[in-house]
């Protein structure tokens, strides 16, 4: 008599998703009232830019992360249905962090010379639709199909400096104080993630009917976003021109600002949780399915981008609440927990419910971190050359992930759990920079911002 094994199929709890928003909720609407007697002027109506410009540049940074999530949902799905083997899959993989490393690092430099974060944001824009018509109208068989991919790592690299850097020089222009941006970057991680979810019940709802116009429909949706981005690009918010003088601009070298140890330590830790992030994001479904039972990622997905949206809100409580922290501190603290967690992953954990709440834990310090490294940027690095800053640091992150999955995918010669464990490695090393930072930060150095 044979045997019939029941294929267990695990789903998250759905008052989780409810938690979380109750969460995010309260420590929004909170705060403010919480501390409204001991905090003035209120964290929340210390805004950066004009009411107006405000709203817009949030409302254009939504719509760029919605276009950097609908592909994102696909994953390795879209490759497979295409029918491209493993071996194609990683060679699209290992082209894509290739790119960013040898092509996207120079643009940066360009757009901080001549002041034009605007352009490069435009470029962003352009790049997601050439993409969505590509996909839309050219068969999978054409001998150019790594073209989109390498359009997309571009636009992916853009994303990572060029709102950012845009903002700020915007904000300087106008006349507004750095510490005033400081809720602002926290409001980009929230709406970002919110934007992610968004693409995902999006690209899902179009993939429910049928796969093959699915896909096609999320291309016209990317398209459709795209476009509304160019025109907001160019017909809305306008950057003011670039007035720093030259001969500032010869004084302000790269190799002046390098050489500062604080930016070089800044520098480190974001190309650490990069690196990180990446090897989540390569490595989360594998770990996942390790014991063989079935998972629904859609539906966990969710959980971990509603984990950084409160990540990121925690982040004014801990700066403006009766601590006040100094954000050297959180970020020690915040490494290391995240370090602690994919210590645990790596240790090979197969307990799906653990390795979920673990991966949450990782997205909510991840929330945290993401502004707190952006306000420390404000203090330490000029605003006229943070893009470049940003690029460089992101350079040896994308070189080793691309020499990890030249190692894993090629030759075999490491296994996911030393990736893994590599990844949390670098997070305690970007805990040990933080500290160094700290300790560095009590002497006197040049401010380059006001304050």
């Amino acid at each position: 008599m044979g045997v019939e094994v029941e294929n267990s199929k695990w789903e998250p709890n759905p008052s989780l998703y409810g938690f979380i928003i109750m969460c995010c909720f309260f420590s929004i609407a909170l705060f403010p009232r919480f501390f409204n007697k001991s905090v003035s002027p209120s964290a929340f109506s210390d805004q950066s830019l004009s009411p107006s410009s405000h709203r817009y540049f949030l409302f254009l940074y939504c719509l760029a992360s919605a276009m950097e999530g609908v592909w994102s949902v696909f994953g390795d799905f879209e490759f497979v249905y295409n029918g491209m083997s493993k071996e194609q899959i990683l060679f699209s993989l290992c082209l894509g962090f290739g790119s960013s490393l040898l092509f996207a690092s120079l643009l940066p430099f360009l757009s901080d010379s001549i002041g034009g974060h605007h352009k490069a944001c435009l470029m962003f824009c352009i790049l997601h639709l050439f993409v969505g018509t590509w996909k839309r109208m050219v068969p999978q068989s054409h001998p150019c199909i790594w073209l989109p991919t390498l359009s997309s790592s571009l636009a992916t690299s853009i994303f990572s400096f060029a709102f950012e850097a845009w903002l700020v020089l915007e904000n300087e222009n106008q006349g507004y104080r750095q510490r005033a941006l400081t809720h602002t970057f926290w409001l980009m991680t929230f709406f970002e993630s919110a934007s992610l979810i968004g693409s995902q019940v999006l690209a899902n709802w179009l993939l429910a009917s049928n796969v093959d116009t699915g896909i096609a429909s999320s291309s016209t949706a990317t398209i459709f976003i795209a476009i509304i981005g160019i025109f907001c690009v160019t017909k809305g918010w306008k950057q003011a021109p670039y007035s720093a003088p030259v001969k500032d601009r010869r004084q302000m070298s790269y190799t002046h600002i390098f050489s500062d140890k604080r930016i070089l330590l800044l520098g480190f830790a974001h190309a650490c949780l990069q690196f990180s992030i990446a090897i989540f994001w390569i490595l989360w479904a594998p770990t996942l399915v390790a014991d063989g039972r079935e998972v629904h990622l859609g539906l966990i997905y969710p959980c971990l981008m509603g984990a950084r949206m409160l990540g990121s809100t925690v982040f004014p409580w801990l700066l403006r609440g009766p601590s006040s922290l100094r954000i050297e501190d959180c970020l020690v603290y915040a490494f290391t927990v995240l370090g602690l967690a994919l210590s645990i992953v790596a240790y090979d954990y197969q307990e799906i419910g653990v390795l979920v709440s673990l991966f949450c834990l990782f997205h909510a310090g991840v929330g945290l971190i993401i502004p707190s490294l952006a306000r420390l940027r404000t203090i330490h690095v000029p605003n006229e050359l943070r893009g470049g800053m940003i690029s460089l640091s992101l350079a040896p992150a994308n070189a080793a992930i691309l020499f990890l999955l030249i190692l894993r995918g090629y030759y075999q010669k490491i296994e996911n759990s030393t990736i893994v464990a590599l990844a949390a490695l670098g997070l305690f090393m970007a805990s040990g920079s933080m500290h160094l930072l700290k300790r560095w930060g009590k002497q006197p150095f040049q401010n380059w911002h006001k304050s």
